[in-house]
């Protein structure tokens, strides 16, 4: 008991000790200005480093864009090197503020087990945009439809983790890589020529001949449809209250919907002149007395 009180006794003393206590009050001043120009310094050091992020980011894509590398490649590339850099950089001023590197990276390796289980969603995205650039099922450009979601437009961006599309309706629709990975999709684009299939519905009463006719007219004055492709005009079903005729023919890309809201357009103005009725559904009634 006695050790312990004059133990206790000498730490008292050393705190309230008027010669330590002013050491301190001193050195405050010098604490407060080598923390502050610490700071300062390491704003400056990261206004610096961004900068050179974006020049290397800047090099790294002129590169690829003389090497001929495509648009979503480039994407991936450049958004995997600007989040490497950052977090390099943040170890960097970590480590100006005494922030051990080797012991954070010591840290990072032996959590990997719970860190690959927290963020294995991302992971599995960023292995999807690594599969997307390698295998390219689409490209930036391409209009593609996901079958998982539905979702469907035109691909913007390919990132690490997420794609970006571009509805039709202007609106933007981010699908996470691995869901388009592990999904069928449709690359509508993919192709440089489109097919058109149009159902023409006919009354009974009609002769198929001249109506097969009047359509194969209407395809044949279109100054869009390819002249190398089959066009086609035949019956292609008994329906309940028609005769379905199906029209066939070829467009380019660029000339398809153009081309279907056309050809259409012009089928039906073209039967209204020749007298051919396109039929609404209609129903017998048999009453038994």
């Amino acid at each position: 008991m006695n050790k312990f009180c004059m133990l206790t006794d000498g730490v008292l003393d050393e705190i309230i000790n008027p010669n330590v206590f002013k050491n301190f009050i001193n050195g405050l001043p010098e604490k407060a200005l080598n923390l502050g120009i610490r700071v300062v310094l390491a704003i400056l050091f990261f206004f610096i480093g961004t900068q050179l992020i974006k020049l290397i980011r800047k090099i790294v894509k002129k590169s690829m864009h003389r090497a001929g590398a495509e648009l979503g490649a480039i994407q991936f590339v450049d958004s995997f090197i600007k989040s490497a850099l950052y977090v390099l950089l943040v170890l960097l001023l970590a480590s100006s503020f005494g922030v051990d590197a080797a012991s954070i990276v010591a840290i990072l390796g032996s959590a990997g087990v719970a860190i690959g289980l927290a963020i294995q969603g991302s992971l599995s995205n960023l292995a999807g945009g690594v599969l997307i650039l390698m295998l390219k099922p689409f490209k930036v450009g391409d209009y593609i439809q996901e079958s998982a979601t539905g979702k469907e437009g035109t691909v913007t961006e390919i990132q690490i983790f997420y794609t970006k599309l571009l509805t039709v309706d202007n609106k933007t629709v981010v699908l996470p890589n691995g869901t388009l990975a592990n999904h069928s999709l449709v690359n509508v684009t993919a192709q440089k020529e489109r097919r058109l299939d149009i159902s023409v519905g006919v009354s009974y009463k009609t002769d198929l001949k001249i109506a097969k006719e009047v359509l194969s007219e209407v395809i044949e004055k279109d100054e869009y449809a390819l002249r190398d492709k089959e066009k086609l005009v035949f019956v292609d079903q008994l329906a309940d209250s028609a005769v379905i005729i199906g029209v066939r023919c070829w467009f380019k890309q660029e000339d398809f919907w153009p081309g279907k809201w056309r050809i259409t357009e012009n089928c039906k103005l073209a039967l209204d002149r020749a007298g051919i009725e396109i039929p609404f559904n209609q129903m017998d009634v048999h009453l038994e007395k």
